[in-house]
């Protein structure tokens, strides 16, 4: 039912994408209004980093006509024309393009040389705060427990299993290690775990590992008894797969070579054949696999990002032939959740633009037999439903907060699971076992650390399993949490999350961290991180802007924010950021502006709106080459992202709003601020050139001398360094350049540096 790796549902909104995109650009009047009281004093790292030379990319136009429109790339040789290989082989890029990105890395070195010291005081500080031999809180799956844990120093997790008592679940023998990641990590440069497995009936784990950040996995099955290898089934998998009831079979999904998911597979442990059980025609569908509540059922979901369908194969038949539910209709989405006898489906069938519940009996669960069971609720956004044999629970979002809410099939009353503060994050799991009255949840808010709690769903009672714990010292009461709400360029609130010390004086003078996403669907929670401590603990504030195109309020805030109206998206990170330095959280131009993905091409889009509202910029794998990048259908993501931000390549509306916010092609000769941007050479999601480019044209074009940053991981891909530790370096980094924007790092760099030579 659930795996060792992907157990807790996090309720951060529907996952309708894995691909970040989304930006925007559009010259506007520069501001004046920022007063000289707020304005910070020259850096002098800043002047410093200006005396460096930068690399400067060759320009190579080529013109490009589409759909009676035409623009020219100066910088489109920098995507190698076999990138295909490079994403296997990185070994095969090409000269050129790897002297460039060598150089790039160079000057990042020398610019933000000064700051190692304080680059490794941050690092220090964040892992500080990380407890290095943590565990997971154990799942009992009969009468084993299972866990995650890693040793002190280790850099990858260790998965383990602790024989039980079936009926008490005390422990009654010692731990028995399934795979050891620092193990399995030391041939390697990079190492990311995708499921880890073990059988039903305990005697073999199967586990899925990507050595190259390209994304294709590579399934291994091991006996527990003797830790030998059994087979290799395929070194081209998502990463994706689970176990029949038989312990002897295993479902699993092929990655083409454009790197998209499109077939499944079923084979026996040992190896040998595989036999394809399914293949996706059309390429705006991606396939993935996964089992039910009570792990009777292996569903197949063939989805886009507005429309899916399911097939359903019974888990106890190794020979069992895929059977649809319901075809896929444009706009339409259900998802799967078993009961004892029946289906539950979450859907927006029928205009349920929130979601709505209906169940369906097993034998005939099509489309024409569905039942509303919990109704359409407008503003009452339908996150996700677990299943159990005496209960249904529910995840829902209502004013941009989330709860749980839990229904008793056998009485239909329905209790909420209660939570007081102003903004916190939940996360909901049933474990491995169907047949319980118990369910696993954790809270945690900006100030709390994750707490996790098991919860007696009859007698409504909690128990609190663990409290995150941090190493280095953490109080809640030093810490101020608050949630307001912006008022948009249209009318709308946008809620924004804020963190901030409880000794930062609240009068415009202390510089913010923004962040944002705003794609997919998918919502930020206010959740506990260690990492933005390390700026609010030196009187920065960080907040989060809740932007449309995610679903803080609802599935219309989705709607709201994408296609034609993606430019609401960047308009709220935009007011939020207004609204911030208005109420005194910080002031123009004192603001650094963070996202990731989708979120970076944000980032992208939002300097080119208002630049000067920004101290700094920093887009970590931005999707910011929009147009170019959806005109391409043969890189992995491209048709299934076109329901997301429309088809250039067929449609002239589609282009002109495409190419009106892509923060490459907004491009102006103007002031921007500080930018870092940060990539990885085998990232199949958003390539490596994307931000290369980007960086190449905003050096060029850019009318001030602010800094330009790349960062290229030469080894690695769209999560950057894969062991915990290395992230953080990446993360420290990313602060000091930070600290450097807004002015509050020279007075530091400047004291490590008289320690050091004392």
């Amino acid at each position: 039912m659930r795996s060792i790796t992907k157990r807790m549902l996090h309720m951060t909104g529907i996952g309708l994408g894995a691909l970040a995109l989304a930006a925007c650009s559009q010259e506007t009047e520069m501001s004046d209004d920022m007063s000289a009281s707020t304005a910070q004093a020259p850096s002098a790292l800043i002047e410093r980093a200006r005396g460096l030379e930068a690399p400067q990319a060759e320009q190579r136009p080529v013109t490009i006509e589409q759909v009676g429109f035409t623009r020219v790339d100066e910088y489109q040789w920098i995507k190698d024309e076999n990138w295909q290989q490079v994403m296997r082989e990185p070994e095969t890029l090409d000269e050129d393009i790897r002297a460039l990105l060598d150089a790039e890395n160079a000057y990042l070195d020398a610019v933000m040389g000064p700051t190692e010291g304080l680059q490794e005081r941050i690092f220090q500080e964040i892992r500080g705060r990380i407890k290095e031999d943590d565990s997971s809180v154990p799942q009992q799956d009969g009468a084993y427990e299972y866990f995650t844990r890693y040793r002190e120093g280790g850099q990858y997790p260790i998965f383990s299993r602790r024989p039980v008592d079936p009926e008490t679940g005390e422990a009654i023998g010692e731990e028995e290690i399934l795979i050891d990641g620092d193990a399995e990590a030391n041939d390697f440069d990079y190492l990311d775990f995708g499921n880890v497995e073990h059988s039903p009936d305990h005697r073999f784990v199967a586990y899925a590992v990507d050595t190259r950040g390209s994304e294709y996995y590579e399934i291994i099955i091991r006996e527990v008894a003797t830790g030998d290898v059994v087979a290799t089934l395929t070194d081209e998998s998502t990463g994706d797969f689970v176990w029949a009831r038989d312990s002897e079979t295993l479902y699993w999904v092929w990655r083409d070579d454009n790197g998209r998911p499109v077939e499944v597979y079923r084979q026996n442990r040992n190896g040998g054949p595989s036999e394809q059980i399914y293949q996706e025609q059309d390429p705006g569908f991606f396939v993935s696999v996964g089992l039910s509540d009570g792990n009777n059922y292996v569903i197949i979901n063939a989805g886009g990002h507005t429309s899916n369908e399911i097939r359903l194969l019974d888990a106890n038949d190794p020979a069992a032939e895929p059977q649809l539910i319901s075809a896929r209709e444009d706009n339409v989405e259900y998802y799967l959740t078993e009961a004892t006898d029946r289906f539950y489906f979450r859907t927006n069938a029928d205009g349920a633009v929130d979601f709505k519940l209906v169940s369906a009996p097993i034998d005939n669960p099509g489309r024409e037999n569905w039942e509303d069971f919990l109704p359409h609720r407008p503003g009452v956004l339908l996150n996700g439903v677990m299943g159990f044999e005496n209960w249904l629970v529910r995840s829902e979002r209502e004013n941009a907060l989330p709860r749980i809410v839990v229904h008793e099939y056998a009485t239909g009353e329905e209790h909420e699971i209660a939570f007081s503060e102003e903004a916190y994050s939940l996360g909901m799991s049933g474990g491995y076992e169907f047949a319980t009255d118990r369910m696993r949840f954790s809270y945690e808010s900006p100030s709390t650390p994750e707490e996790t709690y098991d919860y007696d769903m009859r007698s409504r009672e909690r128990v609190l399993l663990k409290t995150q714990e941090v190493p280095s010292g953490h109080n809640s009461e030093d810490y101020v949490v608050r949630r307001i709400m912006a008022p948009g360029h249209d009318g709308v609130e946008i809620p924004v999350t804020i963190l901030h010390h409880r000794d930062t004086p609240i009068d415009g003078s202390a510089p913010l961290m923004l962040y944002g996403y705003g794609s997919y669907g998918i919502t930020i929670p206010a959740a506990f991180r260690v990492t933005p401590l390390s700026l609010v603990d030196r009187g920065m504030v960080y907040a989060i802007a809740h932007i449309r195109g995610g679903m803080a309020n609802g599935y219309q805030w989705y709607l709201d924010g994408k296609l034609e109206h993606k430019m609401n998206t960047f308009r709220d990170f935009v007011s939020a950021g207004e609204a911030l330095a208005s109420e005194g959280y910080t002031s123009r131009g004192n603001i650094v502006a963070y996202g990731g993905s989708a979120g970076g091409l944000l980032v992208g889009a939002a300097i080119n709106i208002q630049p000067d509202l920004f101290a700094g910029a920093i887009g970590a794998v931005p999707f910011v080459d929009v147009i170019n990048t959806m005109s391409d259908a043969e890189l992995p993501l491209t048709p299934p992202e076109w329901p997301e931000w429309g088809n250039p390549i067929e449609s002239a509306e589609d282009y002109q709003t495409m190419i009106a916010y892509s923060p490459y092609d907004q491009i102006q000769e103007m002031d921007y601020p500080h930018v870092l941007a940060t990539g990885g050479l085998t990232d199949p999601r958003v390539t490596y050139w994307e931000p290369t480019k980007w960086v190449a044209r905003l050096r060029d074009r850019r009318t001030d001398d602010g800094l330009t940053l790349l960062k290229m991981n030469m080894g690695a891909g769209h999560g950057g360094a894969s062991g915990r530790f290395d992230a953080l370096r990446e993360t420290a980094l990313n602060w000091a350049f930070a600290l450097m924007s807004v002015g509050l790092a020279d007075e530091e760099v400047e004291e490590i540096a008289g320690a050091a030579s004392e």
